[in-house]
C-alpha cells in the first residue's frame, strides 16, 4: 500500500515514511515497528541497541577524518495518534494508514496521517543511509509512547546517549526553530456516583454533538474551536430544566486530541420529549453562531433512546456532577507575558466517560510554569472532592527553558538565510516535546526543535505540505555536514 509516496521528493525520506504508513504504531503499539527497523539497521550495517523501557537508538560512525566532531542525535517518537472519523472502521493496531496527494499536500483517508512524528523518523532513518553526506558520529533515538504518556522519554537510559547536539524534529511549522516548550500532566478524576431506577414516566434519549474540528491540544488550543466534552456539558446543563438525568456519557478519545465528538444519554419524564426537541434545535443555533468562522460544522441532534436503561445517576448526582464539569477549567488559562504571542497555561477537558455510574476523566494540563500546571491540578482536586471523587496527577513532565543564546540556534539560523534567504522565526511552543525531558536526563546536550509543516495534529485532517518536507530534509542535511566541520567540545 502507498507505493505512490516513493515517487516523492525527496525519495529515501518518502520511501521511509511509506514504512511506517504501512506499519501499525498507535502508542503502546509500536514493537512491529522497532523490529523492522532493527532488521534494516543490520542490513545497513549500523549498530542498534534499545534501553529497558524499549527505546531505540540506531549508530552509525563520523565519516573518515570527522571522528572528532560532536556527535548528533537525531530524534523523534515512533507512534502516532490513532484518531479516525466516527464512519471509518479502522484498527489502529492492524491496518496500515491509506495516504492520497491533493493540492500540495499529503492527507490521509479518514484517519489520522502519522506525520506526527513519522515524517521526523523519516528523516533519520533517510540521513543514516545517505552515504553522500559528510558527518559527525550519529545516533538516531526514537522513543516510545509520546503521544499517551512521554513514556519512552521519562523512562530513557541515563548515561547512555554519546552525542553532544540533539536535532528533535517533531515540530510543525515551516520557516520556525523551537528553543522551549511547555511541560505538563495529565489529571484523572474518578468516582463510582449513586443511581436509581428510572420511574415509569421516563424515557430515555441519546444526544450527538459532532462535526467539530477538534486539532492538538497544545498547538491549536488558542484557536477558538469548539471542545465536544465543554459544549455538550453545556447542552445537559440547559436540559436540567426538563428534570433530565445523566445515564452515560462518552466523550473525546484522546487527553491530547481536543474533542471533536460526545454522546450523552439522559433520562427525562416522557412528557418533556418534545420540549427537549426544542431547546436542543434552539442550543444548536446558538453554538453554531458562538463557534462562527472557527468551527462551522456543529451538529447536535437528540433522538429517542429504542432501549430503555435500567438506572440514571439520581437527580442529586446528576446535578452535581454536570455542574462540576460546566466549572471545570478548559481551554486558554494565560497567555505568557515574557513570550508575546505564546499560551502560557492551558487545559484540555479531553476524555470523559460515565457508565453504570462510574465517572472518569482525564484532562490534559500544560504550562511554561510548572507551578501554574500544579495549581490547575489542585483546583481539579478542590472542585471534583465536592461530588466525592478522587483525583490524581500522572505523567507529570517537566518544561524546556528556552536559552537564545544556544550556539546551535545561531548555527541553525545561519544556514536558513543562507539557503532560503530569510531568518527562521525562534519560537516556543505550546506542546509537549520531549526536550525538556531529555535536557532533565542530559544536562549537556545542545538542543533545538525544527520540522515540515503540519496541520490538523491529532486529527483525521492532519496533513503536511510536501514542499516544506523537501526543504526540511536540505536544512537538516546542512545543519549535520555544518556540525561535521566543528571540533568536539572537551
Amino acid at each position: 500500500m502507498n507505493e505512490h509516496l516513493e515517487h516523492l521528493n525527496p525519495q529515501p525520506l518518502w520511501r521511509h515514511f511509506r514504512t511506517l504508513c504501512n506499519t501499525p504504531r498507535p502508542s503502546g503499539h509500536e514493537a512491529e515497528l522497532v523490529e523492522k527497523l532493527e532488521r534494516w539497521a543490520e542490513s545497513r550495517g549500523l549498530a542498534h541497541d534499545r534501553d529497558a523501557f524499549g527505546n531505540l537508538r540506531l549508530r552509525k560512525p563520523a565519516s573518515p577524518g570527522h571522528e572528532q566532531a560532536p556527535g548528533v542525535i537525531l530524534q523523534g517518537h515512533l507512534d502516532m495518534v490513532a484518531q479516525a472519523n466516527a464512519d471509518a472502521p479502522h484498527d489502529f493496531t492492524r491496518d496500515p494508514v491509506e495516504t492520497y496527494v491533493a493540492n500540495g499536500w499529503l492527507h490521509a483517508r479518514h484517519t489520522t496521517l502519522g506525520a506526527d512524528n513519522g515524517l521526523g523518523v523519516a528523516a533519520a532513518l533517510a540521513l543514516l543511509e545517505d552515504d553522500s553526506l559528510v558527518h559527525g558520529p550519529l545516533e538516531a533515538l526514537f522513543t516510545l509512547e509520546e503521544e499517551t504518556s512521554m513514556g519512552g522519554a521519562l523512562n530513557l537510559a541515563e548515561g547512555w546517549l554519546e552525542g553532544q547536539v540533539l536535532l528533535n524534529l517533531d515540530s510543525e511549522d515551516r520557516g520556525e526553530v523551537f528553543i522551549g516548550r511547555a511541560g505538563g500532566a495529565d489529571i484523572v478524576v474518578e468516582v463510582q456516583l449513586p443511581t436509581a431506577a428510572l420511574a415509569g414516566d421516563e424515557m430515555a434519549v441519546s444526544l450527538a454533538l459532532t462535526g467539530l474540528v477538534g486539532g492538538h491540544s497544545g498547538i491549536d488550543i488558542h484557536r477558538g474551536r469548539g471542545n465536544a466534552n465543554r459544549l455538550l456539558v453545556r447542552v445537559l446543563r440547559a436540559l436540567e430544566a426538563f428534570d433530565a438525568r445523566l445515564v452515560a456519557y462518552r466523550g473525546g478519545t484522546l487527553r491530547n486530541a481536543i474533542p471533536r465528538e460526545a454522546f450523552a444519554t439522559l433520562a427525562i419524564p416522557a412528557a418533556e420529549f418534545a420540549g427537549v426537541q426544542a431547546r436542543v434545535a434552539a442550543l444548536e443555533e446558538t453554538l453554531r453562531a458562538e463557534l462562527s468562522g472557527v468551527d462551522e460544522g456543529l451538529a447536535l441532534c437528540v433522538t429517542a433512546e429504542p432501549h430503555q436503561p435500567e438506572q440514571a445517576l439520581n437527580a442529586h448526582a446528576s446535578s452535581m456532577l454536570l455542574a462540576a464539569l460546566h466549572a471545570a477549567p478548559c481551554g486558554v488559562e494565560r497567555m505568557s507575558q515574557a513570550m508575546p504571542g505564546v499560551v502560557e497555561t492551558s487545559n484540555n477537558l479531553g476524555v470523559v466517560t460515565l457508565e453504570k455510574g462510574r465517572f472518569h476523566l482525564c484532562a490534559l494540563v500544560r504550562s511554561l510554569r510548572d507551578s501554574a500546571a500544579a495549581d490547575i491540578a489542585e483546583r481539579f482536586r478542590g472542585l471534583f472532592q465536592l461530588i466525592g471523587a478522587r483525583t490524581r496527577v500522572e505523567h507529570a513532565y517537566p518544561g524546556w527553558t528556552p536559552d537564545p543564546g544556544n550556539p546551535l540556534l545561531a548555527r541553525f539560523c545561519a544556514l536558513h538565510r543562507q539557503r532560503l534567504g530569510s531568518d527562521p522565526a525562534v519560537k516556543v511552543i505550546h506542546a509537549g516535546l520531549e526536550c525538556g525531558i531529555l535536557a532533565g536526563k542530559y544536562p549537556g546536550l545542545e538542543m533545538i526543535s525544527f520540522g515540515p509543516l503540519i496541520r490538523g495534529a491529532h486529527s483525521p485532517d492532519e496533513r503536511v505540505e510536501l514542499a516544506s518536507v523537501e526543504e526540511f530534509w536540505e536544512l537538516l542535511r546542512a545543519l549535520v555536514a555544518d556540525l561535521a566541520g566543528s571540533p568536539r567540545q572537551a
